[in-house]
Parts: structure tokens; C-alpha cells; sequence
């Protein structure tokens, strides 16, 4: 541990002598001063680590000093000591950005608390969590391992996402790669479960299906409709990590109900799954019931151009009949338009947002350099995200409709995961172009490297032709054409896609919110 020299400003320093040699003799290089004038000057010659400076001093006082260290150098922490506990004294010191207050009489292990909490936070809080994770490792490879039902995986999937956001938060070195190898055995174990399970549940008699796609709005947001004005925000693209990221900054405006994750449809991708939600049916039930508002992956044409159609057919067949609002924000400007036009949003019982900035970021990132380097890994990614959140029109709607209490709902329509192992695959040249589902005739594949479904009417997709079928992706695989594959692989590895199965891209977050 690097040697904190601490700065101790006092003009009764030599009546905190035995408070000194404690603090030395715990391994602390202290100097002091008696009045502020020396401080400043201390301070201008050299980089402590830390001061404890009394407030109540002749000459220039406490927060006077203050003034004058933090103009030299910003960052240094300060610790202030007074016998006061007017609140205005303690308002300004805080105002004048201290790290710490402390009433008088101090003890030394008050001291030392305090530096500790300064000084070697970071350190503590980095060796308590990776200590506590170790312990709970072992745990979640048996819940894991164990795991039999989706509730099961939704568990497993909110516990990996807490501790990554913990040890990323801690600067948990090293045990950092010993998350992304569990969290990799845990998409594994996901992916022989979906393959065991999926096409059960799309089944009259399956046992334990999940919340999914299709039924996502009766579930969520039709049963309270008649009773509270909602608005459901579905940012694209937004997985639960992401969700966590701009959680604090929701909370000062809006308390949490329920935050609860559902299961996307197979592909989880933009057309078949939003579609789904929108429609609330499966998208071979969308292409039967209502084939003009559904267009194949072969068609020409925008695939989730109906949003706002299906959702009103979606309502009239299950008889809602309160004010539906339908906006998507597509871009910056589109942002602003919504927000500026918020009355639309207000005059109706049910408003449904597509928000599309999240999906956009993981697109520009596989095809923009500069991107790519900012989010270079899952951490930088959340902190875009987090950092568009924080200065959206999004937020600043957030804000309104909190002010306005309405109920809020945000949700998505998949998740995303950053692939990097290419797996071969070959087909005519009608052959889907997403990297990580392929539907087509006759594909060419190793069946142990994917989730293949040979008949789509068993999981409720439209087919092309008599023989097509669909291939999925599992954990961290894309799926890569044998034609020119180096650079193909060269261009799309530790890239952020979808369509798959992992845990990232189908277990995604429904979050019911409260206004304050």
C-alpha cells in the first residue's frame, strides 16, 4: 500500500501529539501546521495526500483555508474538524466540497476510521467484494449447474449482472475474468436449456413457460390500464445491465415497483420480436391473421413499420378501448419533437415510445472505428449508454411525466451480447444476413455448435419456402460464411450483436415505475 502523507492544520496541534504517534504508528507520514497561512503555503509546495484542518483557527479560519487549498490543488481531500455544529458551518464546508466532517472531541480510531475511509475505501471495498464473490462463485456454479426452469435463469441471470456491476465498480482486478468465465459456463448451461425446452413451450400442455414477447403488454400493462394513465418507454436494445446503469438516475424521480425480467422470442431481433409485442402474437400468427402489416426478411420495406397498427388490433382484440398514443424516436431530433409535443403523450390513457438510440449504438460500433474504441468493452458500453441516458430528451421526458405522475413502464424488445467466436456456416444466396440467426434452405452447419429448429411452425415462425428452417447462435458465436471468412470474422469479432440465444439477448427487463 502506497504511503499517505497527511497534512494535519490545528492551532492546538501540540495537544493532539498522542493522536499523531497512533496514526504514525499505523503507518502514516504526517506533518502539521498551526494556522492556515502555513497550510496554504505547505500545500503549494508539496502533494499530500490528505488534510485535517480545523475549522475554528485565529487568523484566516478553517473555511477561509479551505478556499485557498482547494483554488491550489482541486482534488486533494479534506477532512474538517470544528467544535461547532451550526448547520450553516457545516453547509458551507460541505458547499466548499469536503470529504468528511468531524465534531470535536476526536479519538484516534475516529481519525483513522476516517482516513480509512479516504484513503483506502477503494482498496477495502475492491478486497470485501472480490472476497464476498469468491464466496458466492461457488454457489452460483451449483445454481447454475442445477438450474431446471426459466424463473431459475432469470435468478442466476440478475445475480451474474450484480456482481459484474460490483466488481466493476470495485476495480475488482483479476476476479473480473473469473466473472466472464462463469458468466460464460452460465450462457452454455442457457443455451442447453433453451434447446431442451423452447419448442416445449409453444406447446398446449408445456409446464413452467415463461413471461415472453407476445404476451408481454397483457401481462404488464392492459391490467391496470383502465385505473392509472401509463406511458412504456421500449428502448431498443437495452439489456439489464444497461437498465441498472441509468437505474440512479431514474430514482430521483420515479421509485420502483417491480422490476421484472420476461423472455424474448426466438430470433431476438428487432423485426420478430417487437412485432410480436406489438401484435401480441407470434410473428407466423402476425403474417396469418394480418399479412399486410407483416413483411418477410425476402420483402423490401422497413420490417417494423406497423408498430402502432398492431398494437391497436392487439387492443381491439382483447376489448381496451382507452386512447392509445403511438411515437418513435429514431433519432436525435425525433427526441426532441416528442418531448416538445409532451401534451399528445398526456391527453391519452396508454403512450408507447421506441426509443432507438441503444440499438443505433451497437450498430455504429461494429461500423465505426471511433465507436468501436470508446466501447471497447461491456464497462465503456454501459458508461455510453449511461452517459446518452443522463443528457437524453429521453431523461428530460422522464422527468416531465414524473412531475406529471404518470405511471411508467420501461421494457425492450431484445438484449445484445458482444460476440467473438466464429462458427461456419453455408447456404444458397437467399440465406438470412444476420450473424446470429440464419433462416434459409438448405444450410450447412454442426448442429452441436447451434440451436437449429428444422420445422419454424413449432416455434410459431413464417417460413420462406416448404424447407426453410432457422439456426441460432448460442453465448458468444457468429455465425461467419466460409467465403472470404478471415475478413469476415477480422470485421465482426468483438462486435455487439443479436438474434441469438444467450442470456444477455433473451432475458431482458420489464421495470414498473412509480412517480416520487
Amino acid at each position: 500500500m502506497k504511503e499517505t502523507e497527511i497534512l494535519w492544520v490545528d492551532d492546538e496541534i501540540d495537544l493532539l501529539k498522542p493522536h499523531i504517534i497512533f496514526l504514525e504508528s499505523k503507518g502514516y507520514k504526517l506533518e502539521t501546521a498551526n494556522n492556515g497561512t502555513d497550510a496554504i503555503e505547505m500545500v503549494r509546495e508539496k502533494a499530500y495526500g490528505l488534510v485535517f484542518l480545523d475549522e475554528n483557527m485565529p487568523g484566516l479560519s478553517g473555511l477561509e483555508t479551505l478556499i485557498e487549498i482547494k483554488n491550489i490543488r482541486p482534488n486533494l481531500r479534506v477532512i474538517m474538524i470544528t467544535k461547532s455544529e451550526e448547520e450553516y458551518i457545516m453547509d458551507e464546508a460541505i458547499g466548499s466540497k469536503i470529504d468528511d466532517y468531524l465534531i470535536k472531541p476526536v479519538n484516534p480510531k475516529q481519525i483513522l476510521m476516517a482516513i480509512k475511509k479516504i484513503t483506502d475505501q477503494k482498496r477495502l471495498v475492491s478486497e470485501k467484494t472480490n472476497s464476498t464473490y469468491q464466496v458466492e462463485f461457488g454457489k452460483l456454479g451449483i445454481q447454475i449447474n442445477d438450474s431446471l426452469s426459466a424463473e431459475d435463469w432469470k435468478n442466476i441471470y440478475k445475480k451474474l449482472v450484480f456482481w459484474e456491476l460490483e466488481l466493476e465498480k470495485s476495480g475488482g482486478e483479476g476476479m473480473d475474468q473469473v466473472l466472464h468465465m462463469q458468466k460464460e459456463d452460465a450462457n452454455k448451461s442457457f443455451a442447453k436449456f433453451i434447446k431442451n425446452n423452447y419448442v416445449d413451450w409453444f406447446k398446449g400442455n408445456a409446464h413452467e413457460k415463461p413471461l415472453m414477447s407476445h404476451n408481454v403488454f397483457k401481462e404488464k400493462v392492459f391490467p391496470t390500464i383502465k385505473e392509472e394513465q401509463q406511458v412504456v418507454l421500449v428502448i431498443d436494445n437495452l439489456r439489464f445491465d444497461q437498465w441498472k446503469i441509468i437505474e440512479p438516475l431514474i430514482r430521483e424521480y420515479y421509485s420502483v415497483e417491480e422490476e421484472d425480467l420476461f423472455f424474448s422470442i426466438l430470433p431476438t431481433a428487432t423485426q420478430f420480436a417487437r412485432n410480436s409485442m406489438f401484435a401480441g402474437l407470434m410473428p407466423s400468427e402476425i403474417e396469418k391473421l394480418h399479412p399486410e402489416l407483416w413483411v418477410n426478411e425476402d420483402e423490401d420495406g422497413a420490417k417494423n413499420q406497423f408498430e402502432e397498427e398492431l398494437m391497436r388490433k392487439q387492443m381491439s382484440r382483447l376489448g381496451i378501448t382507452e386512447s392509445f398514443y403511438y411515437d418513435k424516436a429514431s433519432n436525435i431530433e425525433k427526441g426532441r419533437k416528442i418531448l416538445n409535443n409532451v401534451s399528445q403523450i398526456l391527453n391519452n390513457q396508454l403512450s408507447v415510445i421506441v426509443v432507438n438510440f441503444v440499438d443505433m449504438l451497437s450498430h455504429a460500433r461494429t461500423e465505426m472505428d471511433m465507436i468501436r474504441e470508446l466501447a471497447n468493452d461491456e464497462a465503456a458500453y454501459r458508461s455510453i449508454t449511461h452517459s446518452w441516458f443522463e443528457h437524453s430528451s429521453l431523461f428530460e421526458l422522464i422527468k416531465v411525466l414524473a412531475n406529471k405522475k404518470v405511471k411508467l413502464g420501461i421494457t425492450t424488445d431484445h438484449g445484445t451480447i458482444r460476440v467473438n467466436n466464429p462458427v461456419k456456416v453455408a447456404g444458397d444466396k437467399h440465406i438470412s444476413t444476420n450473424l446470429r440467426y440464419k433462416q434459409g434452405k438448405s444450410l450447412s452447419y454442426n448442429p452441436k455448435q447451434v440451436f437449429e429448429v428444422t420445422n419454424p411452425q413449432d416455434i410459431h415462425l413464417p417460413k420462406l419456402n416448404v424447407s426453410s428452417s432457422y439456426i441460432f447462435a448460442q453465448n458468444e458465436d457468429f455465425l461467419a460464411y466460409p467465403n472470404n471468412f478471415n475478413h469476415y470474422v477480422s470485421y465482426y469479432k468483438n462486435t455487439f450483436q443479436h438474434g441469438g440465444v444467450s442470456l444477455e439477448e433473451v432475458i431482458i427487463p420489464f421495470i414498473t415505475l412509480k412517480p416520487r
